[in-house]
């Protein structure tokens, strides 16, 4: 998969981009990012960007042109995403960059200072998203974030495939605790069920924690997740004993 980047700062992705699994899939072509700078998209000779709001306000916000042209060099195909980030963007899910990672190419553009002209959004946006209800410098923290759950879903990137079907929200709950040697540490003890070795024990054991964690601390993850019959005895069992200790 292509990631083109439109950007003011493409430094700021140099370090992380050659670091574990996006270094990994780097190297080996299964990853490809191009980082643009945007200011060589601008007819001004100083390579300004940015200008004053229009109706007064405090800050800059980067001016359309810019954009525009970047968008109309890297010439995406229909239907490739060009995606801003924004905290008015619709929140980035596992399931959004499961879709994306499906794709060939995206598009990311990443604002900064007060924010993009609208008219960006008007004519090459195709989706904008945001990575939390908080508010960063600039979209590059978010277009980074995106780029890396992407690449965990590239075939080939992780040593472990299994490892990504296992994770956080790759099933719809948060994952279940892990542990390894030594078997006992400042008194904590890893929970005999998984030292046993039988695997079906360990596999209900390990869906039983996924239900009780998101359950305890992202309960309205339970509501989009489709339940097996089991997963259900499962949970019943976890809120029993939860009540019972309270």
């Amino acid at each position: 998969m292509r990631f083109d980047v439109l950007t003011l700062f493409p430094e700021f992705f140099d370090g992380p981009l050659r670091c574990s699994v996006l270094g990994r899939a780097l190297s080996s072509g299964i990853l490809t990012v191009a980082l643009w700078n945007l200011r060589e998209f601008t007819s001004d000779k100083h390579g300004k960007v940015d200008d004053t709001p229009y109706g007064g306000g405090p800050g800059m916000v980067l001016s359309a042109e810019p954009f525009l042209a970047a968008v109309r060099a890297l010439r995406p195909a229909v239907g490739t995403p060009v995606v801003l980030f924004t905290p008015q963007g619709e929140p980035l899910t596992q399931r959004r960059v499961t879709e994306l990672a499906t794709m060939s190419r995206a598009v990311l553009l990443c604002g900064h200072y007060e924010g993009v002209d609208e008219r960006v959004r008007q004519t090459v946006v195709t989706e904008e998203l945001s990575v939390g209800d908080y508010v960063l410098s600039g979209g590059e923290p978010a277009a980074l974030a995106l780029i890396d759950a992407v690449a965990r879903l590239q075939p080939g990137a992780l040593g472990n495939e299994a490892s990504s079907e296992e994770e956080s929200f790759s099933l719809g709950l948060l994952e279940y605790p892990q542990y390894t040697r030594p078997a006992e540490i400042a008194g904590l003890h890893v929970p005999d069920v998984l030292r046993r070795g039988h695997h079906a024990e360990v596999h209900r054991w390990r869906r039983r924690e996924a239900l009780r964690r998101t359950y305890l601390r992202r309960p309205e993850l339970l509501a989009r997740v489709e339940l097996t019959k089991e997963d259900r005895l499962l949970l019943t069992e976890v809120v029993r004993e939860l009540s019972e200790r309270t």
